[in-house]
């Protein structure tokens, strides 16, 4: 597709902040959990970002859950596409490591999102979005069209899609749950609670452990109240023309997803223009995690086409 390159800057912006500013990208053997935080400004305010894999070809921009930082992003995942795929992946204004505050629609994490890809030097790239990071690349792919060529949405849904405003209570439910516990909420969140399921937890958190050295910020408060409020905005809101998105999707959930009904992926694939789907199945919200194996070819797939 034809690419308007206006007011693309270079990205070469001085980084400040956190991890090993200077240091090269991380490629060749190197593993997400190994890979430094840096930090570029944007619009005044410092982003923190990773990236890994090749020095080639179409950047994959990674756009993360509710309440998740770099941390949070399943290494099996990201290593995975990494291995064929330059793999950037960043805190957008105010989650974890990166300044400023999140705003509360994802109108404006969109068009954060944006001023980053834009700040890094980028004239297009392709998006991987989960739950409200598919939101977001909604949002982005609505508001810079030029700026993305092809789309992943995993775990995630339209706005105005209905039931997607009940994501507070689910998740309040899901933390008590943890609390009573002593364990993680997305053990409820994201996996049924099957023995398969159990398994898939254990293992995605194991995974999420493999990273001891440079870990992120954790999630602030305001960054919470802010992610949960611009959830139920879009829930709330008028839904958007997905026509409008021209662009190949590949969309893809676990079949009875809790957070953000998986009902919401077919409803995406019949609005959206150009779109697959693929619900995985006996599992949840975590889905393209419980089957990263099936997930990740699926998205090099995708992504080579």
């Amino acid at each position: 597709m034809d690419t308007n390159t206006t007011g693309i800057t270079t990205g070469t912006e001085a980084f400040a902040g956190i991890g090993a500013a200077t240091a090269p990208r991380a490629t060749g053997n190197v593993k997400w959990k190994d890979v430094p935080t840096r930090t570029i400004a944007v619009g005044g305010v410092a982003f923190a970002y990773r990236e890994l894999g090749p020095d080639s070809g179409v950047p994959v921009i990674f756009l993360h859950h509710l309440m998740a930082v770099l941390d949070d992003w399943d290494p099996r995942v990201i290593d995975g596409i990494a291995a064929q795929r330059r793999v950037i992946a960043f805190d957008n204004r105010g989650v974890g490591a990166s300044g400023g505050t999140v705003p509360e629609t994802v109108e404006e994490m969109g068009r954060d999102a944006i001023a980053f890809i834009r700040a890094m030097g980028f004239k297009q790239v392709d998006l991987l979005g989960f739950s409200l990071g598919g939101g977001v690349a909604q949002m982005v792919a609505l508001q810079a069209p030029e700026l993305v060529r092809r789309m992943v949405l995993a775990g995630t849904g339209p706005r105005g899609g209905g039931g997607i405003e009940a994501v507070t209570k689910v998740a309040a439910l899901a933390y008590l749950k943890a609390a009573l516990t002593w364990s993680d909420a997305r053990n409820f969140l994201f996996f049924p609670r099957t023995p398969e399921g159990k398994r898939a937890a254990k293992d995605y958190f194991a995974a999420l452990n493999e990273r001891t050295q440079g870990r992120d910020k954790p999630i602030s408060l305001q960054a919470r109240r802010a992610h949960l409020k611009a959830i139920k905005v879009a829930g709330l809101g008028a839904p958007d023309d997905l026509s409008l998105i021209t662009q190949p999707v590949f969309i893809a959930n676990g079949d009875n997803d809790l957070m953000v009904d998986s009902l919401h992926s077919a409803d995406m694939a019949r609005h959206l223009p150009n779109a697959r789907l693929t619900l995985y199945p006996d599992s949840g919200h975590g889905g393209v995690f419980q089957h990263y194996r099936a997930f990740v070819p699926a998205v090099l797939d995708f992504l080579a086409d």
